[in-house]
């Protein structure tokens, strides 16, 4: 199994101060449409298929991997994506909270499995390290907090 996890602060110095509410339309803009928050051309397809009051459900090609998620919003707080479908199974959290003096945080994390694939195996070692490199999840939630912080500047969040 794969667990990783990674915490920024939402409101480092020398960046634009994001409120919660700011924070949560951003992710929640994210659940909705992956393509406008990750790198160009990573997420060609990203559609809601279903809503209800509970969860919505998302279609989406990221990396070339078809995908299907469900995805419960809790709001102010954290969205949780369950990969109903794709290469891997489980989930994966993105959580507003704060620590001990008040600070935002905005923390990720995941515990997944890669269907087909061995448990353990060099497969499942190379995400791991993925997901924990400068280049995994720490770096998509400080590219989160970058991307909200342009929409809210272009009026478009």
């Amino acid at each position: 199994m794969i667990y990783s996890t990674a915490t920024v602060s939402v409101n480092p110095d020398g960046e634009t101060p994001l409120t919660r509410e700011q924070v949560w339309k951003g992710l929640e803009r994210k659940a909705r449409d992956a393509r406008l928050f990750l790198p160009p051309g990573l997420c060609t397809r990203c559609e809601v298929t279903e809503e209800s009051k509970t969860h919505f459900v998302r279609e989406a090609t990221i990396g070339g991997q078809d995908l299907r998620e469900i995805i419960t919003l809790e709001p102010q707080s954290k969205v949780t994506f369950f990969q109903a479908t794709g290469p891997r199974e489980g989930a994966i959290v993105n959580e507003l909270c704060e620590d001990a003096s008040g600070a935002l945080l905005l923390r990720f994390y995941c515990y997944l499995g890669l269907r087909g694939k061995q448990p353990g195996g060099p497969e499942e070692l190379a995400e791991q390290a993925q997901f924990d490199s400068d280049q995994g999840y720490k770096a998509a939630l400080l590219s989160t907090l970058k991307r909200t912080r342009e929409l809210l500047a272009d009026d478009a969040l």
